[in-house]
């Protein structure tokens, strides 16, 4: 049998082991792009390589404001701006939702607490909970900041899973004080649909005389891998239930190998093996910013973000060999720029192909930009692609600079050393 644990409102619950007095509260944590990376006199900034998930950056302040309420998210004029990652129970009761305006859910509960994200309080109660399950379970995988899957096969006798991950449960929430929802399922994809149906603080088994009767009713788009594009095909093949979706194999192994796997998890015919480690397969670098038409401003952040995500691949120890750029304009217009390069990694070269790939990328130059992406795949340990030998010499000169300066950082701060491109 497969496992699968989920923090309940992890932010939340987090906020309340700092501060008790918000429990039984509607409270909400807010979220706001760090823009402070592009200040001048810009420090403090700090990277994650292992945690990942929904509203976790890669990259961080490891110092938190003073402002840990509504006023963290108040701009040079008053106004409340940002959106929320996740709120309580008794939040969702007012109908407030992951990823709605805070200004909108003030509206619908005018006394809901705001708080301002923690990210080191994530990373570190994360980790904590990743070695305790390790104790307790043989084989576990962090799936993202907040989820774990384990296997107890051979482990726990199936009769004794519903005791075991109650009891599991419960020592989690005396030894950290966070509350986790656990699923129990013979494959990991039916062990996570458990978790829904147990939170909060509880605990479901599926066997599998009850998998179906559990399942069945549940509409198409709660089952993970099942997104926007797929549910509204699903739909429109008349498929609303999950148990609908399991008559109609024909149906869905005739639009292709994605649906013809889609339909083999949900039928529980497939699965996956936990991996205890996982490789990074990619890695990217956005941030949301206030307008801007000025597109010598633009280019400057492209090379702040840019020696961000350098340190981040040096730290991976990888080579890239896929650069992608994306640019969001305001009136929701967009555009993007791919490229594919195999050539030795150096930190200027990656900032000259950043500002290339924003040139190329900036196709409505009348229009202020809102949103910059750098994001890089296909690395050299999991391509069958060559590295090019065309100045092999010279780039392993600037690939000693690189490696200088990567140690000074690590040492002092990522922003112990900055482009003068990015001063001006």
């Amino acid at each position: 049998m497969k496992i699968h644990i989920d923090i309940d409102c992890f932010f939340v619950s987090a906020a309340r082991i700092i501060d008790p007095s918000l429990h039984n509260k509607p409270v909400a944590i807010g979220g706001r792009s760090d823009t402070k990376i592009f200040d001048k006199d810009a420090l403090h900034q700090s990277i994650n390589m292992q945690n990942s998930g929904s509203f976790v950056p890669t990259f961080y302040k490891t110092y938190e404001s003073k402002d840990d309420d509504i006023d963290a998210f108040r701009d040079k004029e008053g106004r409340i701006t940002g959106i929320l990652t996740t709120s309580s129970y008794e939040a969702r009761a007012y109908g407030i939702k992951t990823a709605m305006n805070i200004t909108e859910a003030l509206k619908l509960c005018p006394h809901l607490i705001i708080k301002a994200p923690n990210m080191s309080l994530y990373q570190d109660l994360s980790y904590k909970l990743h070695h305790f399950l390790s104790l307790k379970v043989p084989l576990i995988e962090q799936a993202s900041i907040d989820e774990f899957y384990g296997d107890l096969s051979g482990w726990v006798e199936e009769s004794d899973i519903e005791y075991f991950i109650d009891k599991l449960r419960h020592e989690i929430k005396k030894e950290l004080n966070l509350p986790v929802s656990i699923g129990a399922a013979p494959t990991r994809y039916l062990a996570k649909m458990a978790t829904s149906g147990a939170k909060p603080f509880g605990c479901k088994t599926l066997y599998a005389y009850n998998v179906n009767e559990f399942i069945d009713p549940l509409p198409v788009g709660s089952f993970v891998g099942i997104g926007k594009s797929m549910r509204q095909k699903l739909q429109d093949a008349q498929i609303h239930t999950l148990g609908e979706l399991k008559k109609r194999r024909g149906t869905l192994e005739s639009w292709g190998p994605y649906a013809k796997e889609l339909y083999k998890r949900v039928t529980g015919e497939s699965d996956a093996p936990i991996q205890t480690t996982r490789q990074r397969k990619s890695i990217g670098i956005s941030r949301t910013i206030e307008p801007i038409f000025e597109r010598k401003e633009l280019r400057r952040r492209i090379c702040i973000l840019a020696r961000h995500l350098s340190f981040a691949l040096l730290k991976l120890d990888v080579i890239p060999t896929v650069f992608h750029l994306a640019i969001h304009y305001e009136m929701n217009q967009k555009s993007h720029k791919n490229l594919s390069l195999c050539e030795v990694f150096t930190e200027k070269k990656f900032n000259a192909l950043c500002l290339q790939l924003f040139n190329e990328a900036d196709t409505q130059r009348r229009l202020k930009v809102i949103r910059l992406s750098i994001h890089c795949s296909s690395f050299t340990r999991d391509s069958k692609k060559e590295l090019s030998l065309i100045g092999f010499e010279e780039e392993q000169k600037m690939k000693q600079l690189t490696q200088n300066t990567q140690k000074l950082r690590e040492k002092y701060g990522i922003d112990s050393l900055k482009w003068g491109s990015e001063l001006s």
